[in-house]
């Protein structure tokens, strides 16, 4: 049985993490409900937009990644009631995402015409780069709105974004349903419809949430010491050092998963197609671990700036008790429905059959994929993030892709072959993360 202290740090976790839950799972929904809808054209628009939608999660991840740096940092603050920082790190932020947005979309379109280099089916990559380009814009409000949201979620105010990304997904499938198949007087777009729903519905999450944090009451008292225009290098230093490895964390995570899809589009866009279910399932669940991740990171991070080390180790601990039971559940549907669920996304068969095969996969490796990313919030409360780094680089880039290419290419094991490659990886990351976070308490532990 848990103990009391367990149960409450359990239920402080759950509380924080279910709104965090709900907003990420709103990026996530995005791509999936282009998939659904898209999926209903037939093999090769599904095949084009899990092609852009790989190669744009690179650039997306990169982007929230330096955001998500500003979250630890907010919550250490506000644990030394230091409400001036909070302010002073919250303008700083800002501007490094905006830039970031834009320097992150023009890198996308310049290299989005090696896309047919890529080796894959010329006809997915017609239909995939008009969509690439449109959704590639939607970086730009997508890091506004990521900035204002990671600064609430410091505070631990998270359920406002959360309100924030249901709406904005109701919103994506509405323009989806006008703009893919026609409807309401506009003309059928298809796959560049989808990215149109998705370019506007992060416009419109981008100025509520701003609307918000600039009208709301509540955050007034740390706002006193923002400003548009007053910059400190110091400042830039302290948000970067923990926003750019964060990134790099999932750079080589979610960049594993982008080269296994180039790595599957190489086979066959039926392959590739059924890469894409299997993925948007693994995403949505991933999603859910991501924000316990973010949870424990808050939690973590409010008890390391007030050096409450043993808070701090439950704290943790409960993080990973959640995702384990969570992802556990989550895998177990998948061994149950893994015939049933790629049925929601297309008619295709043969699609269905190797989706099925792959969702198998993804089942086993929930709970590696989960203690993986709670592992880094973690660590990235305590403000540890180079050895972190370190273990994804060699799990994704080491072990995943390359034994992944080596078990679908050279032993024809297709896209399954990729799949148990990337299980590789995730295991390896989940053991050595978790490794890493009892050494540092015993650490921390020792040095109190």
């Amino acid at each position: 049985m848990l103990s009391t202290e367990y149960k409450y740090h359990l239920k402080r976790t759950f509380t924080l993490a279910l709104p965090v839950v709900i907003s990420q799972v709103g990026h996530m929904l995005t791509q999936v409900a282009d998939s659904i809808m898209v999926g209903q054209l037939g093999t090769i628009p599904l095949a084009a937009c899990a092609l852009a939608g790989s190669l744009f999660s690179i650039f997306m991840v990169t982007g929230l990644g330096l955001a998500v740096g500003l979250t630890p940092l907010i919550s250490q603050e506000d644990g030394k009631n230091n409400y001036e920082a909070c302010g002073k790190l919250l303008n700083h932020s800002f501007f490094i995402n905006l830039f970031a947005g834009f320097i992150l979309f023009t890198i996308l379109y310049l290299s989005s015409f090696y896309m047919y280099n890529l080796d894959q089916d010329i006809q997915v990559v017609d239909e995939a780069m008009p969509y690439f380009h449109i959704i590639g814009v939607s970086l730009i409000p997508l890091m506004i709105f990521s900035t204002f949201k990671q600064f609430a979620e410091g505070l631990s105010h998270t359920k406002q974004a959360m309100f924030i990304s249901v709406f904005a997904n109701i919103l994506n499938v509405f323009l989806n349903w006008v703009f893919i198949y026609g409807n309401l007087g506009s003309a059928a777009m298809g796959l560049e419809g989808a990215g149109w729903g998705t370019l506007i519905s992060r416009v419109v999450m981008a100025i509520i949430i701003t609307l918000f944090i600039f009208k709301y009451q509540l955050f007034q008292k740390y706002l006193t010491s923002y400003s548009w225009f007053k910059f400190k290098y110091q400042q830039f230093r302290t948000i970067l050092k923990i926003g750019i490895p964060t990134s790099m964390q999932w750079i080589f995570e979610i960049g594993a998963f982008s080269g296994a899809a180039v790595i599957i589009g190489q086979i066959s866009a039926t392959d590739l197609a059924a890469h894409q279910i299997a993925l948007n399932l693994a995403a949505l669940t991933f999603m859910f671990a991501m924000g316990v991740s973010a949870a424990a990171s808050i939690r973590v991070g409010n008890s390391f700036g007030r050096k409450y080390f043993e808070e701090l180790r439950i704290a943790g601990n409960a993080g990973y008790i959640m995702v384990a039971f969570a992802m556990g559940f989550f895998g177990l549907c998948f061994f149950l429905f893994n015939n049933v669920l790629p049925t929601f996304y297309i008619k295709d068969m043969d699609v269905i059959s190797l989706a099925a095969s792959l969702i198998t996969i993804a089942a086993i490796f929930q709970i590696s994929d989960g203690i993986q990313v709670v592992g880094l919030g973690i660590l990235r409360g305590m403000g540890d993030v180079k050895i972190p780094t370190l273990i994804t680089l060699i799990a994704y880039w080491g072990l995943a892709l390359p034994i992944g290419y080596y078990l679908g290419i050279n032993l024809g094991f297709g896209a399954k072959g990729v799949w148990w490659g990337l299980f590789i990886g995730l295991t390896f990351a989940a053991i050595f993360l978790l490794y890493r976070f009892n050494r540092l308490i015993r650490r921390n532990q020792m040095a109190s």
